[in-house]
C-alpha cells in the first residue's frame, strides 16, 4: 500500500516557503504522491451540490479559502524534489483548453523527470462553468473528446484531430512528455466515471466510500475495461481517506494500491506526516 498527500495546495501552503516545506517533509517522510486539487474560481453563491461532504457545500462552505493553481503549484513542488510523484486531484478537464493544456502538462513532466499523474474529473459545479462561459451540459462527452485530443498532440509528430469540440488541422505541439502515455487518473464515484475509467483511464480514484460502495464500483471499472478490450488487471485503484484501520484492511482486500491522505498546515508537517505513516507502516 502506498500513500499520497491530498489537498496539498491549500490554505497556507500558497506561499512559497510553505509549500516548499510541504513538498520535501512529504517526501521525505515517504509519501509516494503529492496532489493538488482544481477550482478556478468559487461563485459566492450556487446551487450546485457539492458531492464530497453531507453539506453539499465546498471547503465547508468557506468560499474564499485560498488554493493555488495545481499545475503552476506542482511545477513548483517538482523544483525542490526528486522522487515523489505529483498529481493533479482532480483538474476539471472540460473547463480547459486541450492544446494549451497539452503544452502545459509536456512541459511539468519533462520539468520534474516524468513524475507527473494526470487526475481527472468532468466537474460538479455549474455556476463555476457558467463564470468561466463553458458548457456545463455535456461536459463528460467533452472531456472524453479532450482526453483523445491531449493523447494525439502528446504522442504525434504532426498532431491533427477532428472531434465534435476539438477540431485542428496539423500542428507541432512541443515538447512531447517524457512518459509515453502519460498515467490517466479517473476521479469520481458515479457508473459513468467507473465507465470513463475502464474506457480510458489507468486508475480509477474515487473518493472515499464505504468497502461495499468501493466494491461495487470496483467490480464495474473492470467489467467496463473487459468490454472495451482493455486488461482490467491492468487498472489500478486508489481511493481518499480511510484512517479506519480496519477500513484500510477492507480496502486492501478490495485491491486498492494507494491512498491519499489529507494534507495538513506547515506547523503540522513534522508530526503528523510521521504518524500517518507510522499508523500505516504494517498495512
Amino acid at each position: 500500500m502506498k500513500f499520497g498527500l491530498i489537498s496539498a495546495n491549500l490554505m497556507g501552503n500558497v506561499e512559497g516557503a510553505a509549500a516548499l516545506e510541504t513538498a520535501q517533509t512529504a517526501e521525505e517522510v515517504g509519501f509516494d504522491s503529492l496532489w493538488a486539487i482544481e477550482h478556478a474560481v468559487v461563485p459566492k453563491s450556487y446551487s450546485s451540490t457539492y458531492p464530497y461532504d453531507e453539506g453539499g457545500k465546498l471547503f465547508k462552505g468557506a468560499s474564499q479559502l485560498d488554493h493555488a493553481d495545481p499545475l503552476i503549484w506542482l511545477a513548483f513542488a517538482a523544483a525542490v524534489t526528486t522522487r515523489i510523484r505529483l498529481a493533479t486531484g482532480i483538474l476539471i478537464l472540460p473547463q480547459r483548453n486541450p492544446l494549451i493544456l497539452a503544452k502545459e502538462i509536456a512541459s511539468l513532466d519533462r520539468l520534474c523527470g516524468g513524475r507527473f499523474d494526470f487526475g481527472i474529473g468532468v466537474g460538479w459545479l455549474r455556476e463555476e462553468f457558467e463564470a468561466l462561459g463553458v458548457p456545463f451540459d455535456r461536459r463528460g462527452a467533452r472531456t472524453d473528446e479532450y482526453l483523445a485530443a491531449l493523447r494525439v498532440l502528446w504522442s504525434e509528430e504532426e498532431a491533427e484531430f477532428h472531434g465534435e469540440f476539438v477540431d485542428f488541422d496539423p500542428v507541432y505541439s512541443q515538447p512531447k512528455p517524457i512518459q509515453q502515455p502519460v498515467p490517466i487518473l479517473v476521479g469520481g464515484h458515479s457508473d459513468r466515471a467507473a465507465r470513463r475509467a475502464g474506457e480510458l483511464g489507468d486508475v480509477f480514484f474515487p473518493a472515499e466510500r464505504p468497502a461495499e460502495v468501493l466494491g461495487e464500483l470496483f467490480d464495474s471499472v473492470r467489467r467496463y475495461a473487459e468490454a472495451a478490450g482493455r486488461d482490467p488487471d491492468a487498472l489500478q485503484m486508489w481511493t481518499t481517506g480511510a484512517t479506519d484501520r480496519s477500513h484500510l484492511d477492507q480496502l486492501v482486500e478490495l485491491g486498492v494500491s494507494q491512498v491519499m491522505v489529507p494534507g495538513r498546515r506547515p506547523a503540522q508537517l513534522g508530526d503528523t506526516y510521521e504518524q500517518i505513516l507510522a499508523d500505516y507502516a504494517d498495512a
